[in-house]
């Protein structure tokens, strides 16, 4: 599957291991819980380890954490949901979270621009043959009435 990343279409080197299944080897993301739950064993793994979060977990509870999870997903369950946005500011702005964090679920593609100007920089779409119109989306405006997290 592809991905965009930095503004690019990319090969996607993650997959997700839902709770209830044996963690595997190779990169991957689990869920806020299960990283709290398995991080010994998580942190141990030579291969990379990301995180995916919902708009009711808290970033707080994985502050302490960022410099080994590479990776952080925010899982988007329904387009209404502007909780996410502010997961992302706060890991680029409260915690100078460099790593990659990545749109993933129930986003759309006129979220894009906004999510990318509060620190996403990877969308991973549920239709890939939408990804040329969403990398696009990153160029939707030139002049904005805000700063941006970057």
């Amino acid at each position: 599957m592809q991905i965009i990343k930095d503004k690019q279409i990319v090969d996607d080197s993650w997959s997700f291991v839902a709770d209830d299944a044996e963690l595997k080897d190779g990169n991957i993301s689990v869920s806020i819980a299960r990283w709290k739950k398995d991080k010994q064993q998580l942190l141990n793994s030579s291969d990379k380890i990301g995180v995916r979060i919902g708009p009711a977990d808290s970033v707080e509870d994985i502050a302490a954490d960022l410099k080994d999870i590479p990776l952080i997903e925010l899982d988007f369950p329904a387009f209404a949901d502007g909780r996410i946005f502010s997961h992302a500011w706060l890991l680029r702005g409260r915690y100078n979270y460099q790593g990659e964090i990545r749109a993933t679920g129930h986003f759309m593609r006129d979220q894009v621009y906004y999510l990318s100007r509060v620190g996403v920089n990877a969308f991973r779409l549920e239709n890939p043959e939408d990804l040329p119109v969403a990398l696009n989306a990153l160029n939707d405006f030139s002049v904005s009435y805000q700063k941006s997290i970057h």
